[in-house]
């Protein structure tokens, strides 16, 4: 129980910089935490109740990794509190799975994720795709069979090579290769259509669900809003500070129990700092961003001839005060977003 005793040390530290705060949301995530003892779950949520007020209808996701060990943690999580679960199933192909290094099988995620579903109010089912090799055909096809499992929330991301990861160097050395851009936008549009057929709208450009069942605490994040991070690697936005822990477990257990927190970073945004920021996370979601709220954080408003300009090619769109990407911008909003930062 050190890291969980260590988490409400931090939690408490997080209390001292934003007191006046109300908690609509937890979420536990990053790396594996359904490894947790759901008695360490419950240490945490009983320290957050004890520092801050928490709102009656508080989301509280977890993440799930679906091996059977994990799984048979999902009572004990449902009993501390938890009331939604994200499992990680990724993929339903059982030699991609290993190709992602996953120590579950296509079974064996189905049926964590069907457990999750008699436990839990709320599940999302997760995926990756865009995946060496595969052809839109392959993942319509394993689509359509998670189509038929999920219950109101998928969040189906495409593979991204990180750096320090052994994809890149496999990528980097041409032993990996993952989709050319015209595939991995035919599997993206394939994604759309599926899911928009099956009800689920696309909230943000990779999570889809039926009214109701979107992530309120990711919402939190795509709209700019604050939140504590605390534990390894965490990140956070709070009364106006970017917060950012120390990222090795071990290292960051060590700072908080000779100091109280793991923070490596802790300083004031400026106003035209938090700008692009809330321009990228908001662009994200399907109900856009305020503009005269970009305005206010920027000094200024966005050139209108940047935005007839995209808009003439259909990439946003604006109502009012609000700005949008469009289905069409989605798929190149990095290029939108520099566009209208520029």
């Amino acid at each position: 129980m050190r890291f969980a005793e260590a988490l409400v040390r931090e939690l408490a530290h997080m209390k001292a910089i934003a007191p006046d705060k109300i908690v609509t949301s937890i979420f536990f995530g990053g790396g594996t935490p359904s490894l947790m003892p759901p008695a360490a779950v419950a240490t945490v949520l009983d320290a957050i109740a004890s520092l801050w007020p928490v709102a009656s209808d508080t989301e509280i996701t977890l993440e799930a990794n679906p091996t059977s060990v994990e799984a048979a943690n999902f009572r004990g999580y449902r009993a501390a509190g938890v009331n939604r679960v994200s499992v990680g199933v990724q993929s339903l192909n059982e030699a991609d799975l290993k190709a992602l290094g996953r120590q579950h099988s296509p079974e064996e995620a189905l049926a964590a994720f069907r457990l999750a579903t008699k436990i839990f109010p709320r599940v999302s089912f997760d995926m990756i795709y865009a995946r060496p090799d595969q052809s839109v055909a392959a993942w319509r096809e394993e689509l359509n069979q998670a189509l038929g499992e999920q219950q109101g929330h998928m969040s189906l991301y495409q593979l991204t090579i990180e750096p320090e990861t052994r994809y890149f160097d496999l990528f980097q050395s041409g032993k990996l290769v993952i989709p050319d851009d015209d595939l991995a936008i035919a599997l993206y549009e394939t994604t759309q259509e599926m899911t928009q057929a099956a009800g689920l709208q696309a909230y943000e450009i990779s999570n889809h669900a039926k009214p109701g069942h979107e992530s309120r605490h990711n919402l939190t994040y795509w709209r700019y809003h604050d939140y504590a991070g605390v534990g390894p690697g965490a990140h956070g936005r709070l009364n106006g500070q970017a917060l950012a822990c120390e990222k090795y477990p071990e290292t960051w257990l060590k700072q908080v129990e000779a100091q109280g927190h793991g923070l490596k970073e802790f300083h004031a945004l400026t106003p035209t700092e938090q700008a692009p920021e809330y321009l990228l996370m908001g662009l994200r979601i399907s109900e856009g961003i305020d503009l005269e709220r970009h305005a206010g954080l920027a000094g200024r408003a966005i050139d209108a001839d940047k935005i007839a300009a995209l808009t003439a090619l259909d990439l946003v769109a604006q109502q009012g005060s609000i700005l949008r990407a469009t289905p069409r911008g989605r798929q190149v909003l990095n290029a939108v977003i520099r566009e209208l930062n520029g």
